[in-house]
């Protein structure tokens, strides 16, 4: 019985053992099939996230799966986590696998040509997929499509006809800040054109407030940034953002300097508006406004400061709104220029700031808005 029993173990082992070798051979081979099927431009019968059946990859549906709660979801193996080499393979095959639909994207909407501009055909097909799809990698490259080919004139207006502006700006809505940010350089390159312009200014309070809610120095800021500015660069919209002001001085003083540049570039246009100077002189600056003026911080962003600050003492009249200064409340930009001369001593010492041009400047303004804010007969 003993002798018997150790050949059934035997026997067994050899089973499992010729199954699993079997398993392995269908497995590889299988693998290597759907390799050469893709590379001749067919379809496999795994998906190259995870190598599992069932999970197909599409370039143009969303509907890999009957279950409309699955849709947008990538399926990853049981082995595929966090720290696992399995894992790492799996996320390095999505990554390739986002590259892919780019390029499948630009071959979809021109398939016989590999130029990046686009017929108004080929654009309204990259606007259904922006339309259509819920998948971020699939609404990322077809909005880069779109913001290359928005880059050109011509462009801009047959987007705007096919009606691409309310489809680009629904996707302002998602929470995946890669899709968010792409969408908004879209918008950007659109409102370069003055009729986009006019049928943009409705999402103009969506994006200041994405923009000053989202993560200091975010790609998604710097693209609201941007937008902002552009559709700041004429007078018609600059009071849609009046409110605002305050916030746009708080995330310069916080900002890297990237931001800063930005946010200067924003307020340059809002302060050529004589029309909105009680709007900046009436918002609240950050007390550690005052702290940028040191040798640390960049020249170019103390002499683009003193520039607003100039064309903002340039507009507003001092004398004709004596009576009306003290409407302006305590932390406004007001009472920081009244006491810009204790930032100017600081700037004007030869132990502050070592660069010339930067002492000339902040000289000069001093003077000159001294001499605004004291009249001849207060002197």
């Amino acid at each position: 019985m003993g002798y018997a029993r150790k050949v059934g173990w035997v026997t067994a082992g050899l089973v499992i053992g010729a199954g699993a070798c079997y398993c392995i051979y269908r497995l590889t081979r299988g693998r290597k099939q759907n390799k050469e099927k893709m590379a001749e431009g067919g379809s496999g019968d795994v998906d190259d996230v995870g190598d599992c059946p069932g999970a197909r990859y599409n370039d143009w549906s969303d509907d890999d799966d009957d279950s409309s709660e699955n849709k947008g979801i990538v399926w990853y193996p049981p082995w595929a986590r966090i720290g696992t080499e399995a894992g790492t393979r799996a996320r390095a095959r999505a990554r390739a696998r986002a590259t892919r639909a780019r390029r499948a994207v630009q071959k979809r909407a021109s398939p016989n040509s590999d130029d990046t501009i686009l017929s108004p055909q080929e654009l309204q097909k990259v606007l259904c997929l922006v339309e259509m799809s819920e998948k971020p990698y699939i609404l990322e490259a077809a909005l880069i499509a779109l913001g290359n080919n928005a880059a050109y004139a011509f462009n801009r207006d047959i987007i705007r006809d096919l009606g691409g502006l309310p489809i680009v700006a629904k996707i302002l809505n998602t929470r995946d800040p890669i899709v968010k940010e792409k969408a908004l350089i879209v918008l950007n390159n659109l409102s370069v054109n003055a009729e986009n312009q006019r049928r943009l200014k409705i999402y103009m309070n969506q994006v200041c407030d994405d923009t000053i809610t989202s993560r200091l120095n975010s790609s998604v800021q710097l693209a609201g940034l941007r937008l902002l500015t552009n559709m700041t660069v004429t007078n018609e919209y600059q009071h849609m953002l009046a409110n605002s002001i305050s916030d746009f001085f708080r995330l310069f003083s916080a900002g890297n300097e990237e931001t800063k540049f930005q946010v200067l570039k924003l307020l340059l246009n809002l302060a050529e508006n004589p029309a909105m100077t009680r709007e900046l002189l009436g918002a609240q600056v950050p007390s550690s406004l005052g702290s940028l003026f040191n040798k640390k911080e960049n020249k170019e962003v103390i002499l683009k400061l003193l520039v607003i600050f100039e064309n903002i003492n340039d507009n507003f009249k001092w004398e004709e709104n004596e009576s009306t200064q003290n409407q302006f409340g305590e932390g406004s930009l007001f009472f920081f220029l009244k006491e810009f001369q204790v930032c100017a001593d600081k700037i004007l010492g030869l132990e502050s700031h070592h660069d010339f041009l930067v002492k000339v400047k902040v000289g000069k303004f001093v003077a000159k808005l001294a001499e605004n804010m004291f009249p001849k007969s207060q002197k």
